[in-house]
């Protein structure tokens, strides 16, 4: 009798498959037949210049839908499955816009321009790790000058005193700079190469100071941090953030005060003839920072593979997964995320992401069009080469 029954069981629950199949596939056929419409609704937005996202008539044609439902759960379902299906729609119609002839934001130049000697500017003095990725990034035939903050490397772009500017952006174990990211919106100028150096810091003093001589130690606050662990072990040194690690080297041999000492490279020891009393004091042994190379022009090399861009968003459910689902619907790698404090709006952030393409990619051009459309306050950081 039990085995009756179960066979019973069975037959039914295989009749209710077979349902759902024949349910499911007149879903997709009428959700082909609706993507077909979108595309004569792309036809006329193309022709009027109307924008895609109209939010007023989604959110409106998701309550008639949602009135439409027989008990909760299934509104909440009906809102959720025609959020994605109207999602879906926009993106076919950013698909058909971008397939057309458009203007690239940025202009493609075949390498960086080398008619004349260039001119760059690097963060800090002599001696620093940003001197290094300098040099390693451009060899040693350009004109070079330092500037002691990011907020001045900017400026120096800005006003066209330099051609290209050195910055740090992001550090294996403390993560990304905010300032840079903050500079990166306040300032027109753009991102065109990247370069990574692996990073030693060493504690450097006097040629006569010995490690329990020091009582002070200077530095940038990313090294300090990457350094905390040994500092804490050291509880006799007192950390001072200072403008570089570099500076702070330059600091110890002006100063020439025994008790002081700084956080550097042994690159800056050597500059500033300073003693090595211990090195490789950062925690982690991958530590690495990744450097990025701006300038005011508004160009890409060719073959670039790497975008950076940033967005602010409405403050609203789900607004942070719609923007990164037009990664995802162009099979768009992104490779990282980070998010700024809005100046004003408390709670509310701006978005910088970096994600693998180029500019001249229909697929990028495809995201980036969707994303412009439907974020606040879009803008391009740059296409370069990813490290």
């Amino acid at each position: 009798m039990q085995k009756g029954t179960g066979m019973v069981k069975m037959i039914d629950l295989q009749q209710s498959r077979n349902e759902i199949d024949r349910i499911d596939k007149q879903i997709v056929s009428l959700f082909e037949e609706r993507m077909e419409i979108a595309k004569d609704v792309a036809a006329y937005k193309i022709k009027t210049g109307k924008k895609v996202l109209d939010k007023e008539r989604e959110n409106e044609k998701l309550r008639v839908l949602q009135a439409m439902a027989s008990n909760d759960f299934n509104k909440h379902g009906i809102t959720e499955l025609f959020t994605q299906i109207m999602s879906m729609s926009r993106k076919y119609q950013y698909g058909l816009m971008s397939a057309g002839e458009q203007e690239l934001p940025l202009k493609e130049i075949e390498s960086l321009h080398r008619d004349k000697k260039m001119k760059v500017v690097c963060f800090g003095v002599k001696g620093s790790y940003t001197e290094q990725a300098m040099e390693e990034y451009f060899n040693t035939d350009i004109e070079c000058f330092y500037a002691p903050t990011f907020k001045e490397i900017m400026e120096v772009i800005k006003i066209g005193e330099a051609d290209y500017g050195v910055l740090p952006i992001e550090n294996t174990s403390t993560g990304g700079i905010a300032d840079i990211y903050d500079l990166l919106v306040e300032y027109d100028n753009y991102i065109i190469g990247e370069h990574v150096v692996k990073v030693q810091q060493a504690l450097l003093g006097l040629p006569e100071a010995k490690l329990e001589d020091i009582k002070k130690v200077y530095s940038h606050p990313q090294a300090l941090m990457q350094c905390s662990k040994f500092l804490e072990s050291h509880l006799h040194m007192s950390p001072v953030e200072w403008l570089s690690t570099s500076d702070s080297a330059k600091k110890v041999q002006e100063d020439q005060d025994i008790t002081q000492g700084a956080i550097a490279s042994v690159r800056a020891a050597k500059c500033y003839k300073l003693k090595v009393l211990k090195e490789s004091i950062n925690h982690e042994n991958t530590n690495s920072t990744r450097f990025i190379i701006i300038t005011k022009k508004k160009e890409f090399i060719k073959n670039a593979n790497k975008i950076s861009i940033c967005f602010e968003l409405p403050h609203e459910s789900g607004s942070l997964y719609n923007m990164l689902s037009h990664f995802i619907y162009n099979n768009l790698n992104m490779t990282k995320i980070e998010s700024r404090p809005l100046e004003g709006h408390a709670f509310e952030y701006r978005f910088f992401v970096d994600f693998t393409g180029n500019l001249k990619e229909p697929s990028v051009k495809n995201a980036l069009l969707g994303i412009q459309e439907e974020a606040i306050g879009f803008r391009i950081l740059g296409n370069y080469h990813m490290v």
